[in-house]
């Protein structure tokens, strides 16, 4: 598992809550709960899209899902049979596009492609338009302004480190390479869920993506030094998202 030296190590043994503070108004309550940004980054397998969309639902935030705007970007791109290598014209795609990455939505341009980029060569893509500069910038443009929306449950792989590096709440979800691995491959929701038969060809696949993602030299995948860190490898669903609910509530009562 990966981190900082400044980062926590959280597993699911409860957090103490201080109920000694002074209170605040039911007004600034809310008031504080619509501005909240919760950032929850990781790699591939860890669990960052269910578990993100269930404590979006919990808080009754929205939830963003700034993987699929990447995803939805290359798909785009060679839709319009542009060279993803082509960082120039890929990011004026970027930059005219309009994506729908919100509760569960993933459109580019008015199309469902909710399917079409769960794909092991659409996460291939994916990378290849997440290391250009000029793409980061306009996505990361785009994402900062979707804070608008009020409280925001943001999933991706910059989100504590680059796009909120002032995030209220930073949750850096991992997994061992082998339970990564072995999720992707039952995943009915991906095209590279082929059945446990298929853990060792995703595992290689997630390897080289987790290599790309850490090596690149814009916003490469990292843990936030103020994160912590949530390691779902052996905690149920429901245990992964009462741990991170805990973590809000601790910073955010």
């Amino acid at each position: 598992m990966t981190g900082t030296p400044n980062s926590q190590v959280f597993r699911f043994i409860g957090v103490a809550r201080d109920n000694s503070k002074v209170k605040p108004t039911g007004d600034e309550r809310a008031a504080n709960r619509a501005a909240l940004i919760i950032a929850i980054d990781g790699p591939s397998g860890a669990g960052k899209g269910t578990i993100a969309r269930a404590v979006a639902r919990r808080l009754g935030f929205h939830h963003v899902d700034t993987g699929a705007m990447y995803r939805a970007l290359a798909w785009k791109a060679l839709h319009e049979s542009i060279d993803l290598t082509n960082e120039a014209a890929v990011s004026a795609v970027a930059e005219r596009a309009e994506f729908d990455v919100i509760d569960g939505r993933v459109r580019v341009d008015g199309h469902d492609v909710s399917v079409a980029i769960r794909t092991p060569q659409m996460d291939a893509a994916a990378s290849v338009v997440a290391r250009q500069p000029a793409v980061r910038r306009a996505l990361v443009e785009r994402q900062r302004a979707l804070a608008a929306l009020g409280g925001v449950v943001m999933e991706g792989r910059d989100i504590g480190t680059v796009v909120f590096p002032a995030a209220h709440v930073k949750i850096y979800l991992d997994a061992s390479p082998e339970e990564r691995a072995r999720r992707r491959a039952t995943d009915p929701a991906h095209a590279s869920g082929k059945g446990a038969a298929a853990i060792q060809e995703v595992a290689t696949a997630l390897a080289e993506r987790d290599r790309l993602d850490r090596t690149r030299a814009t916003a490469p995948l990292a843990v936030a030094e103020d994160a912590i860190v949530v390691d779902t490898t052996t905690l149920t669903i429901e245990e992964a998202v009462d741990s991170v609910m805990e973590l809000i509530h601790q910073r955010h009562p």
